[in-house]
């Protein structure tokens, strides 16, 4: 398969492209979902493709096929290299990018992991969701209903480019959920929630807090919590956030801010920001390629789609703004370096710029000075959703949380919808734990560009903010 990309981008240049890049993946995809009794998917999928991206002019054309023989090929690099040329012209924005030298791909690229989920059939797999939502079934209470879902994506990724790079590797994910739904003796409906995935082995539903015994136990003690759990008062509090709620503002609140196609634009209100306070000395934001899995957890991507080598980049330092994350072509035009964030869904689109895994650093509070630094305000947990704006605006709807006086968890609360401004939210960081925690799986991901679900991965240690808006509701 090597060979056909080499000639997708001799064929690319001889066509008259500045650049090509070509790029192979075949990939499996397997998704299984019961409800309550009721086996509502049992999903297995291939998907394999060549795409190509040729540069002319500043601007750049692409094109894929499933089909792997000449014509096909020739087809594909012939229209991106028209829709390159043609666009050269029209292109406001002009994308260039340095030549590099050329890399190559090594064996340790691809994590090792002891119980590959190829290795395991079918009944393996529903037996982790078996396990799970059965036991989420004793531990629940008043239960509606029960969800279990798993989830596997791994396989070939494969590139080249005309400096003559050559990167293998392989991309592996797992994901186990279970969802509890309860109802109240008033009728409302609550929601416990556990999950455990990202790039590991399936060894990782043997250890202790991630069985699948753990996860349903967890899922439907919460939502038993929930049947008795008060409402969440609005107004103004100071507030707890937790490892993935954290991680979903560091994602969704401000990573996408920090893309290069936006700010490149002048689309964000980073744009023009660099060397700017943002936030307190609290507040860093991080986004790496390369995590220390086994540590901290997290997707694994050692390169992006374009082949730039997966950076640890710290794009907010300790309230500052320090980096965007980039394509080789804003890396360029921002006068910056490429920062291994130009990624795709599949072989079917263009690479454009991405998180990996987005994160607010660690801190060096534990969690009992963490509580007793928030004194009297709302521990949020987790999210179920929300909306957010393009200046960074947000409003989120936490899973459940807790009301805390004096540094003491007091009672369950529910309807936990978070909301303000990113930047404002950043300037009232005081402080955060040592626990960093990341998160990555298979459902959800991110959206962008008509792009998805792109698998990211996204987490922090626990924050104490100040000022933190509660009421109203999340989408």
């Amino acid at each position: 398969m090597l060979d056909n990309l080499r000639e997708c981008v001799q064929l690319g240049e001889k066509l008259g492209a500045k650049f090509v890049e070509a790029r192979y993946e075949d990939l499996v995809l397997r998704a299984l979902q019961r409800t309550n009794d009721v086996w509502r998917d049992i999903i297995l999928k291939s998907r394999a493709g060549i795409g190509v991206v040729c540069y002319y002019g500043g601007a750049s054309g692409y094109s894929f096929t499933s089909t792997a023989n000449k014509s096909s090929m020739e087809a594909s690099v012939s229209r991106a290299f028209k829709m390159a040329k043609g666009s050269a012209k029209a292109a406001t924005l002009k994308l260039d990018f340095d030549r590099r030298p050329a890399i190559k791909s090594r064996k340790s690229d691809t994590l090792s992991v002891k119980d590959h989920p190829r290795s395991e059939d079918l009944t393996y797999k529903t037996d982790l969701v078996n396990r799970a939502v059965d036991t989420a079934r004793e531990s629940g209470a008043n239960i509606s209903n029960i969800t279990g879902r798993y989830g596997e994506l791994y396989g070939q990724k494969l590139f080249t480019n005309s400096e003559g790079s050559v990167i293998d590797w392989n991309f592996e994910l797992v994901d186990l959920r279970c969802t509890v739904t309860s109802k109240t003796v008033a009728g409302h409906l609550v929601n416990g929630a556990d999950g455990a995935g990202g790039t590991r082995g399936l060894e990782y539903y043997k250890s202790p807090g991630t069985t699948p015994e753990d996860i349903g136990k967890k899922a439907g003690s919460n939502a038993k919590e929930q049947l008795k759990a008060k409402a969440c008062p609005a107004g103004k509090f100071r507030t707890l956030v937790e490892n993935r709620l954290a991680g979903v503002l560091a994602h969704e609140s401000f990573g996408h801010l920090s893309e290069g196609d936006f700010v490149a634009v002048g689309g964000s209100p980073l744009s023009g920001k660099l060397e700017t306070r943002l936030g307190t000395r609290n507040a860093t934001i991080v986004d790496h390629g390369t995590p220390d899995i086994s540590d901290i957890g997290g997707l694994w991507l050692p390169y992006d789609d374009q082949g730039t080598e997966a950076n640890k980049t710290t794009i907010l330092d300790e309230g500052i703004l320090k980096h965007y994350l980039h394509s080789r072509g804003t890396a360029n035009y921002l006068k910056q370096k490429p920062t291994g964030n130009c990624r795709a869904i599949h072989f079917g689109f263009i690479p454009i710029p991405r998180m990996t895994n987005t994160y607010f650093d660690a801190g060096n509070l534990t969690k009992e000075e963490a509580l007793e630094l928030l004194d009297t305000g709302v521990y949020a947990i987790q999210s179920s959703g929300g909306q957010v704006q393009a200046d960074g605006s947000f409003v989120f709807k936490a899973i459940r949380g807790y009301w805390v006086e004096k540094g003491e968890i007091k009672n369950p609360l529910r309807e936990v919808s978070l909301s303000g401004n990113i930047l404002n939210l950043l300037s009232n960081v005081e402080g955060a734990t040592k626990d960093l925690h990341l998160y990555a799986g298979y459902f959800g991901g991110c959206g962008k560009g008509g792009q998805a679900p792109l698998p990211c991965g996204l987490g922090g240690p626990e924050l104490i903010v100040d000022d933190v808006t509660f009421g109203g509701q999340a989408g």
